[in-house]
């Protein structure tokens, strides 16, 4: 349990660099936020450079896409006929729709286009993406036209077994000029290793007549970063006891890109939060608090400088290389990141 503030607000506030010992101290509570993650390595410190060009010290720790406490999907439904226990969530008008069989058989009405047709009206059967090569065909802002008017799912067993993404975040907040988008670097990390990610490209998966669902923790898979998050729900309720959870804030589920806390969604406080969904707390410092379920946004964007997801924990953190990269192949659709950065497509 975390005895102290998340970090000396004082010193954040002043952007002076944290003692060598509060250095060690942060450490030993990072490894403790994480206990429940597939952890490879770390969380140990290393020097980085951050999105505004900082210089500074960040923690990286390399996890496995894996949450420990639970099976993730399903995501398709395979017939018209299944429940809502055969098939994942969509957001849908600001909240979230249950993709069940009905749910199939309903598209074309929902958003008013009779292109719609994921499944055959003869026998039932949905289309889904059943391999791992159609996955890959799907999942990607440009749809292979073959694979339109499918249910993309991509499921966790296509991965290779030793798949693996290094975070590398401030150990403390480094304020930014301007908020940042969270496409880049992605939203965060939640305590059980799995990415809490930015938005995810509906307009794209919805323009090739695709529906790419969440599972009811709001997570798919993509073959670049794996099991990820687009949405909190419950599912992260059990998070580890922090000094901001006790604090009536909490629970803190994740830990932002920029090193800011990110807490679970609290409904009554949303005319009290930033474009970034965060809040200054008196003697807590900043905090962050995940979007609706429904809303493609577990964060606005950053206040404060990012660090890097990196495929290789050997790799050297320079995070100032993103924004100048340009947008990325593919048209650059929201929830991807730059070159060099993994590239979530759904």
């Amino acid at each position: 349990m975390f005895i102290r503030p998340f970090l000396t607000t004082a010193l954040l506030a002043l952007g002076a660099a944290l003692p060598a010992a509060a250095h060690d101290d942060r450490l030993h509570e990072i490894e403790a936020f994480f206990a429940d993650a597939d952890i490879v390595s770390g969380p140990t410190q290393v020097d980085c450079t951050l999105s505004g060009g900082t210089k500074t010290s960040c923690f990286s720790i390399t996890v496995k896409p894996n949450p420990k406490a639970y099976t993730p999907g399903p995501w398709c439904p395979q017939t018209i006929t299944d429940g809502a226990d055969k098939g994942g969530i969509w957001f849908l008008d600001g909240g979230v729709a249950d993709v069940d069989g009905d749910f199939i058989t309903r598209l074309a009405k929902i958003y008013g286009d009779t292109e719609w047709q994921l499944f055959d009206p003869e026998t039932g059967q949905v289309r889904f993406t059943g391999t791992l090569e159609a996955c890959e065909a799907a999942a990607r802002p440009d749809v292979d036209p073959a694979y339109q008017n499918y249910c993309v799912q991509c499921l966790p067993e296509y991965l290779p077994e030793d798949t693996a993404m290094t975070y590398v975040i401030p150990l403390e907040p480094i304020k930014a000029d301007a908020p940042s988008p969270t496409h880049f670097a992605g939203s965060g990390l939640a305590y059980n290793g799995i990415r809490l990610d930015g938005p995810a490209p509906v307009d794209a998966i919805l323009g090739a007549h695709t529906i790419a669902p969440f599972d009811d923790c709001g997570g798919h898979v993509n073959t670049h970063v794996g099991y990820h998050y687009h949405a909190v729900t419950t599912c992260l309720q059990d998070a580890p006891a922090t000094t901001v959870n006790a604090a009536t804030y909490g629970p803190q589920i994740g830990i932002a890109m920029d090193g800011h806390p990110i807490m679970a969604h609290k409904d009554g406080i949303e005319d009290q939060l930033d474009a970034c969904n965060g809040m200054e707390v008196d003697g807590l410092g900043y905090l962050y608090f995940a979007g609706a379920a429904g809303d493609n946004a577990i964060l606005g964007c950053h206040v404060a400088e990012v660090g890097c997801t990196l495929e290789g924990k050997d790799a050297t953190c320079d995070a100032s290389q993103m924004g100048r990269r340009g947008p990325p192949p593919g048209g650059g659709q929201p929830g991807q990141a730059g070159p060099g950065q993994p590239r979530p497509e759904n």
